[in-house]
């Protein structure tokens, strides 16, 4: 019985997870997409090796992973190089929950 009860449980919290997503945002669709954010840092980051970005709350554009690779990061602390991140996205970020940023220099 309890094995039935926490699948309930489990399920009900599946279900509740996949509509908050579905209604977050206008009409559930996320104001920027991963191509805007790449865009954007493509623009900014024009040596980059390397440039991912990923949505990483389901597809409702509410938490992002980014990942550059720049010789443009060569002796810039790490704090210095997610602020130049953030920097570049400020407007996009205001409609996001969170991002996770990974930042290093080519080898």
């Amino acid at each position: 019985m309890l094995k039935l009860k926490n699948l309930v449980a489990y399920n009900q919290y599946r279900n509740i997870s996949l509509l908050s997503r579905m209604w977050s945002g206008a009409n559930g669709n996320p104001k920027y997409t991963e191509k805007d954010l790449e865009a954007a840092l493509k623009s900014k980051f024009v040596k980059a090796k390397n440039i991912q970005v990923s949505d990483v709350s389901g597809g409702c554009g509410a938490m992002y992973e980014i990942i550059v690779e720049s010789s443009e990061f060569q002796g810039i602390s790490r704090v210095k190089q997610h602020q130049m991140i953030t920097d570049t996205l400020k407007e996009e970020i205001k409609d996001m929950h969170g991002l996770r940023i990974h930042t290093a220099v080519p080898k």
